[in-house]
């Protein structure tokens, strides 16, 4: 079989290691096709690989490159909790501890980022050395360069430099202390006074963002060329790590940063995805728009991904049809006004109306609508709005095929909502949708129910869970896994409710108090009460 390596096309050029240079190990946890599909995975490479004091060689669960035989940091870039199994199967594979505590000087620093490790990284303290929080542009060659300074001394003494640089995150010079062995946490502090209180994540304000560093017909999105228009989220819907947790919303600049990426990427490709929590939003969309349409991107493939629904304009949809798209996606959340005002989603349901009927004028044949359950304060009232609203839109835009993808609300950290628990309703409430809208003919896609409670066990979690995460993993990733894990280790950790389903009070401490994301918790304490102040007097 031939190595997927071999059919990169790479979009920069890697460095020709020193005699001197890092042996570095950046891994994915998960197959080649899914990894290299993650433009966060590529520019990190590209960045590392790019540096001629490092030798870089990649690691996939399924292929890797020439690995050295003693590495002194081995990467990892996490884009979805449950690929922490495979973290752990990785580290066996190369003989390295899966436990930080257990590793010497002999082994190399493990290191991690990406939106899950710097969402919340305690579910997975005790497994990585350092973490880094935040955007890559800045952190990066802040820990390479610090790592040299240190690169010969001992193991204690790298870890303690390290922790010096922001948002740089060393878990294991921070002690956590607990009321009880199942009560809530009691104190995060640092193990001495040279360690800092509170580890900020790093934010690069630049306006050139990123685009693709290779292509190949091996990923899952076979040869896409990708750029970031935009990062970050101006809505702040108050459920939403990608908009809070990455602040500020910054848009790349379109003469000097997006339009020359996108011409160096379709030399080597036709196929263009432009990506970005909601693309649409960059105040000189239009002009990018024209830009594509001119004869000679005429083949050009055009992929979005979900778009902000008022800009979901005929201009738009013609143009999408005209690249070879058959669909957009858009995310509504609820069919309920109120709903849709206490998560601050500014949007009228006339506005997604507006949307499918330019979806269809456009030549679209199929319009996809992301939605929730259980979001705080939902009634019965407000799902029988949603199905209304679905079935309003049918009417609307007759022969559009309309899909609704439906999840449930999960707490994420550093959001408004991180203090609420999954409503432990909502499994029925995605089975009323699915009965009500699958006899109209509407696709409903619910999210499984049990990954959600599986998602907020770790969203939620602290470094309690990871002795329970290793017993997980050996009997098999299962929500009964999970279950009979928190049963085994009765007595010494919370119980399942206390991390899925219960509300927590503002004044505890959280799992990540000691990491400080784009607001500090007085803001996010603000934004809770105007939502809460939205709720039906009965529901409060």
């Amino acid at each position: 079989m031939t190595s997927p390596f071999s059919s990169e096309r790479l979009l920069f050029t890697p460095a020709t290691p020193i005699a001197d240079a890092v042996p570095l190990i950046f891994a994915f946890p998960n197959e080649y096709s899914v990894g290299i599909t993650s433009l966060g995975y590529q520019v990190v490479w590209a960045t590392l690989a790019a540096r001629s004091d490092l030798d870089v060689a990649r690691l996939f669960t399924d292929v890797h490159e020439s690995l050295p035989s003693e590495p002194e940091l081995l990467g990892f870039s996490m884009s979805w909790e449950l690929d922490y199994v495979n973290i752990l199967g990785l580290l066996e594979s190369l003989d390295i501890p899966i436990w930080s505590r257990d590793r010497t000087d002999e082994h190399p620093i493990v290191f991690g980022g990406g939106p899950v490790l710097t969402a919340n990284p305690e579910p997975f303290a005790d497994f990585f050395d350092v973490f880094l929080l935040g955007d890559g542009e800045i952190l990066l060659d802040a820990f390479i360069n610090a790592y040299q300074e240190v690169r010969h001394a001992d193991r204690a003494t790298q870890l303690r430099y390290l922790a010096q640089v922001p948002g740089i995150y060393v878990p294991s010079l921070y002690e956590v202390t607990y009321e009880s062995a199942e009560g809530a946490i009691a104190a995060i502090v640092p193990t001495d006074s040279t360690v800092p209180a509170q580890v900020q994540k790093q934010t690069y304000r630049g306006n050139t963002l990123s685009a693709s560093t290779v292509v190949t017909e091996k990923a899952a999105w076979e040869n896409i060329f990708m750029v970031e228009v935009v990062r970050s989220c101006p809505e702040m819907c108050r459920f939403c790590l990608a908009s809070y947790l990455t602040l500020p919303f910054r848009i790349a600049d379109v003469e000097a940063s997006l339009i020359p990426a996108i011409e160096q990427g379709l030399k080597y490709t036709d196929r263009l995805g432009l990506l970005g929590a909601s693309v649409t939003q960059h105040p000189e969309f239009e002009s990018l728009l024209d830009y594509l349409n001119q004869p000679q991107f005429d083949q050009v493939r055009l992929s979005l991904s979900s778009v902000r629904t008022n800009t979901v304009t005929e201009k738009l949809t013609q143009t999408l049809v005209k690249h070879d798209a058959k669909s957009i996606t858009i995310a509504v959340e609820s069919g309920s006004d109120r709903i849709r005002q206490i998560i601050n989603k500014k949007l009228a349901t006339d506005e997604i109306t507006q949307a499918a009927i330019n979806a269809k004028a456009g030549g679209l044949s199929g319009l996809k609508l992301y939605g929730m359950v259980g979001l705080p304060g939902e009634e019965q009232e407000d799902l029988e709005q949603t199905v209304a609203m679905m079935r309003s839109l049918k009417k609307a835009a007759p022969g559009l095929r309309l899909t609704l993808g439906c999840s449930t609300f999960v707490p994420k950290s550093h959001t408004p909502f991180q203090w609420f628990g999954v409503n432990s309703q909502s499994e029925k409430r995605l089975q009323f949708l699915q009965k009500q809208l699958r006899s109209q003919g509407i696709d409903f896609r619910p999210e499984s129910y049990n990954w959600s409670v599986i998602q907020a066990i770790l969203s939620r979690g602290d470094r309690r869970l990871s002795k329970f995460l290793e017993l997980v993993r050996n009997y098999g990733d299962s929500l009964g896994s999970y279950r009979r894990a928190f049963k085994e280790l009765k007595g010494q950790l919370p119980d399942l409710n206390h991390y899925v389903f219960d509300r927590w009070e503002l004044d505890r401490v959280l799992p990540w108090s000691h990491l400080q994301g784009a607001l500090p918790q007085t803001t996010l304490e603000k934004h809770l009460a105007s939502a809460i102040d939205q709720f039906k007097p009965l529901t409060v």
